[in-house]
């Protein structure tokens, strides 16, 4: 698991250093520099997930499956400088970034070089430990905002779906990812709903589904003769996926389906986990916020890692609840607010309690509902 996280001359920061648990909601602003914190773990995955040692020749990839984010001169932080990071490892003389993993007690060094004659290049030469952390081959799934939307098919890729686990960026790979692991059993444990009429992934899928929506079915299909498969919603009760009446999601709406990739991610979860979500809420109605966190929350609890952007105060509380019913450790949950200071970006990070209750409330932090009765009432 990664327990701290350091970043140097990285985009909007010259230098960061931030506390990662179980599961760590990094909140604040736009642009505040939160989606950084997801982006360099992903630029990390996507730079070394097939290697089994680290070549400076390979370099950091800055665009590629995961992330894209431009080139060597989009990437460098406007106001880069030393650190005592890029110092220990001899990197004095050009400017560099620097992307620092603590993981099993163990620090892991990514430093990229910035090649002023070729600062449009969009891989960076690098110099790291001989040996590479777990967590670039171990279980990953990141699921951008960006997401799929409703529609007719989904992709059918054996190579993403099946034999690497993988749900895709959007979570295209979703649909066909159920179709075919749809009978695996959801271990006894928090993530195993009570409700559902079996353990199999398919029908816990449906049943934390219908926390978002009561009553909804859905079901995964292949299309004989193309490279496609089908996505259908049924609505009647059950807590199977049999119904006399299947719905596109077309004619369902976004937030079944913006939400479907998030379950799955959840629910498949496993202790050597690393999972990175950004904004799970989007879509989703004040309660299904709420019990989106309740899931993100129990994978969490399973001893896999969640890294979580967000901007809802009910995704918040809601690991504030999970916290308070004893379903997730207080110290297993890490809250990190961004907000600009004028030439960056700042951290606060207020400290939960066994109660769900924070330490502090920096201003500017989910404080809008209250300033927004004060002008009411006023």
């Amino acid at each position: 698991m990664i327990t701290r996280l350091t970043l140097v001359n990285f985009k909007a920061f010259r230098r960061l250093e931030l506390t990662l648990g179980p599961l760590t909601l990094l909140t604040g602003l736009n642009s505040s520099g939160k989606s950084s914190v997801l982006q360099s773990l992903g630029l990390l995955r996507q730079s070394f997930e097939d290697t089994e040692l680290p070549r400076a020749d390979q370099g950091l990839l800055l665009n590629g499956e995961l992330v894209e984010l431009g080139s060597a001169r989009d990437v460098l932080h406007d106001d880069f400088g030393p650190a005592d990071e890029l110092e220990d490892l001899g990197v004095t003389d050009t400017p560099a970034v620097a992307v620092v993993v603590e993981a099993d007690g163990e620090p892991f060094s990514f430093v990229g070089r910035y090649d002023a004659e070729q600062p449009d290049e969009d891989v960076m030469e690098t110099l790291v430990y001989p040996t590479l952390p777990l967590f670039v081959r171990e279980p990953f799934q990141y699921l951008h905002a960006d997401r799929i939307t409703p529609a007719v098919t989904y992709p059918r890729s054996r190579r993403i779906a099946i034999d690497r686990g993988f749900l895709g960026v959007r979570g295209e790979h979703t649909v066909n990812y159920l179709r075919h692991f749809g009978e695996r059993e959801i271990p006894d444990g928090p993530l195993r709903h009570a409700r559902a009429s079996s353990p199999q992934l398919r029908d816990q899928t449906v049943a934390w589904m219908q926390e978002l929506c009561p009553g909804v079915n859905l079901q995964a299909d292949p299309i004989e003769g193309t490279d496609s498969v089908r996505l259908s919603y049924g609505f009647g009760g059950t807590a199977g996926i049999n119904a006399t009446r299947r719905r596109r999601p077309t004619n369902v709406g976004f937030g079944l389906t913006y939400a479907l990739p998030i379950v799955v991610a959840c629910l498949t979860a496993t202790p050597e986990s690393l999972i990175l979500l950004e904004n799970p809420e989007a879509h989703l109605h004040p309660k299904g916020q709420s019990r989106m966190a309740a899931l993100i929350s129990a994978a969490a609890a399973t001893g896999a890692q969640l890294v979580v952007e967000t901007h809802s105060d009910h995704v918040l509380n809601g690991v504030r609840i999970a916290v308070k019913r004893g379903n997730l450790q207080a110290d297993d949950a890490l809250v990190h607010f961004f907000r600009g200071n004028g030439s960056g970006a700042e951290v606060i990070s207020p400290r939960m309690d066994k109660d769900g209750m924070l330490a502090q409330w920096p201003e500017g932090f989910f404080d809008e509902w209250e300033n927004s009765l004060d002008q009411l009432l006023d």
